[in-house]
């Protein structure tokens, strides 16, 4: 009975590990300082998390942090947006920008872009600093 357990316990604990895993994301580059800084890690909610909408596209708003496939950048881009509009198709989209850049990027973010939102306490984001270096250094960025 206590092996059956002590399996149980490993099992659940390797389960929780995965998923919360899931839940995070590593800060690449500086575009977002001083909010958050290359090698932290961010805690997020996904669009799609094994089948289940953790956040609406469509429901996010001007001041939250978004990650993003971008069109103009071939890694996913953590941005705040800052505006939102409509195409000429009617279609709604995203104005992103990192806080540390001086300019917005380049191609408007269509609510099917948005992969996570970065989980905020009021005005401030869910940061874990510096532990993501690990996995900056592993992958050679």
């Amino acid at each position: 009975m206590s092996n059956t357990r002590e399996i149980f316990s490993y099992v659940a604990i390797i389960i929780i590990g995965i998923i919360l895993a899931q839940h995070m994301n590593v800060v690449v580059s500086g575009s977002m300082e001083p909010v958050f800084y290359r090698g932290d890690v961010v805690v997020i909610e996904k669009t799609d998390f094994l089948g289940i909408q953790e956040i609406n596209p469509d429901d996010l708003k001007i001041g939250d942090i978004v990650i993003y496939r971008a069109t103009w950048f071939p890694e996913p881009v953590i941005h705040r947006i800052i505006a939102t509009g409509t195409d000429s198709n009617g279609t709604p989209y995203y104005t992103t920008k990192g806080d540390n850049n001086p300019v917005q990027d380049p191609a408007p973010v269509y609510h099917d872009q948005v992969m996570a939102k970065v989980i905020s306490f009021g005005n401030t984001p869910f940061v874990i600093p510096k532990v993501g270096y690990i996995t900056l250094w592993i992958r050679g960025l």
